[in-house]
């Protein structure tokens, strides 16, 4: 796994404070002499009655359409092809058109009667499981920017994201494994604002996310050992001797430190890694509810990531997210693939078709196997569509009101909270925010978001900076 017999004080230095993945880059062995791994720890209290104690972010880069999924408008077909009755803002790109309907007929599901559309029809069998906030609100209408609020809760790069955070303030249950992974196949790649998303910020960096390739040859560059394991031991027991007195000289510095436990966990998963991907073990039924033999590569691409997911929770890694796969269509491109400017129904069908169904059978089969009540699902893009068309057949952004939902880990299911008007445009009714989202799922963890602090720069940060309340109606 190394390439050189020494490592500079700049090079370690710089491991710790630059770059993503590099947990995974090299590694030292706990059990054969090298630095000790530190244990799993808590930075805050944790309400011993708390129920979630892992996170699957299942991220739509790019926006997906409310009322055309989990905000039922009968009023856009009442007014279709009429301009719109209120006042519009400026959006991306302001090729403003009419008033576009619901594109998928909504229906009644479950015990609860939520209305979900036929977009997605197999996690829409599962609405007695769902808590869906309908008024969800963003500051920020341009992709990098929104992605990077989603994640940190702030506009810009440079902060930690939920992950960071949550890792940082509850630790891991595996040490064998990052306790911040995204999953990608295929030819997904982070959304617009790049790694960035996953940063650990200004958190000691054995917080920031590993990117694992979940369909691919190695999961991760390196994971592979290149040479015999009593050669990398002799060179581990250098490299320990090396940041022994590195250490003692930088006086307990946190950027060598958190490079020092980057090595610890990089070593242990040269087996872990592997171990994690080989799905060979799954049986037929496993593979055929999750989609992973599907005729459509993005669907068996996105099924390998969820299937990969419920993986990670049984070993224990607290924060995982998930990456969709673009159609192209419509500008969904790779980083923002959820984004029909244009042919909103193709667009929008084929990026549905590849999750729908993957997602479906990752709560099925943690419910199955006694792991949802544990498992929080977090289900979010970085803002929705408009009511109105852009050009003929597209919706541009829309951040004044859209959807998300929360399935598992003590989140309240076949419960609808808030409301946008008979549009679809403004969030009207129990307005909400990203804070108030990351302060409930830190709530459903146990921790109280004004209590997870880092001082940084004079002042205390916090994932939800000085907002945020818990949404206690989707709290069951």
């Amino acid at each position: 796994m190394f390439g050189k017999s020494q490592i500079s004080r700049r090079e370690l230095l710089a491991s710790a404070s630059t770059g993503f993945g590099l947990t995974a880059l090299a590694g030292l062995m706990a059990e054969n002499g090298a630095l000790a791994a530190p244990a799993p720890q808590t930075r805050v209290a944790v309400r011993p009655e708390a129920k979630a104690k892992y996170v699957i972010f299942c991220y739509m880069s790019g926006g997906v359409s409310h009322v055309d999924s989990f905000d039922p408008k009968p009023e856009l077909a009442r007014l279709a092809g009429k301009p719109m009755p209120v006042p519009v803002h400026r959006t991306m790109f302001n090729n403003n058109g009419t008033v576009m309907p619901t594109q998928w007929e909504f229906k009644k599901r479950g015990k609860c009667g939520m209305e979900v559309s036929e977009l997605f029809p197999h996690i829409a069998e599962l609405a007695d499981e769902l808590a869906v906030v309908r008024s969800m609100t963003a500051k920020f209408n341009e992709h990098a920017q929104a992605n990077y609020f989603t994640h940190s809760g702030f506009g810009l790069a440079g902060y930690p994201s939920a992950g960071a955070w949550t890792t940082y303030g509850l630790g891991t249950e595996n040490r064998d494994l990052p306790g911040y992974v995204v999953l990608q196949s295929s030819n997904a790649v982070p959304p617009h604002g790049g790694v960035a998303n996953f940063s650990s910020g200004f958190l000691p960096a054995q917080y920031q996310a590993s990117i694992f390739k979940a369909d691919a040859g190695e999961a991760l560059r390196d994971i592979t050992p290149r040479e015999p394991d009593a050669l990398q031991r002799r060179r581990l027991a250098f490299i320990k001797d090396a940041d022994k007195h590195f250490a003692a000289q930088a006086g307990r510095d946190a950027a060598v430190e958190a490079a020092v436990r980057n090595y610890e966990t990089a070593y242990r998963m040269q087996s872990a890694v592997p171990e994690l991907c080989d799905i060979s073990g799954e049986t037929e039924a496993t593979r055929q509810m999750y989609g992973l033999d599907a005729k459509e590569p993005q669907k068996a691409a996105y099924a390998r990531q969820c299937l990969t997911a419920r993986r990670l929770v049984e070993r224990g890694v607290r924060f995982i997210e998930l990456s969709c796969l673009s159609q192209g269509i419509g500008a969904g491109n790779p980083a923002n693939p959820w984004d029909q400017h244009g042919q909103i129904k193709a667009g929008h069908g084929g990026m549905a078709m590849s999750v729908d169904q993957p997602i479906a059978a990752l709560i099925k089969d943690l419910k199955q196997r006694g792991l949802l009540d544990e498992t929080l699902i977090i289900w979010a893009g970085e803002f929705g569509r408009t009511p109105f068309s852009q050009g003929s057949d597209g919706r541009d952004h829309n951040p004044y009101g859209y959807s998300v939902w929360l399935a598992g880990g003590g989140a309240k299911g076949g419960t609808v909270y808030g409301a946008t008007d008979e549009l679809g445009y403004h969030a009207v009714e129990n307005v909400s925010t990203v804070y108030d989202l990351w302060a409930t799922v830190l709530h459903l963890m146990g921790v109280d978001h004004e209590a997870l602090t880092y001082r940084f720069g004079g002042r205390d940060f916090r994932l939800t900076d000085v907002h945020g309340r818990v949404i206690r109606d989707i709290v069951a």
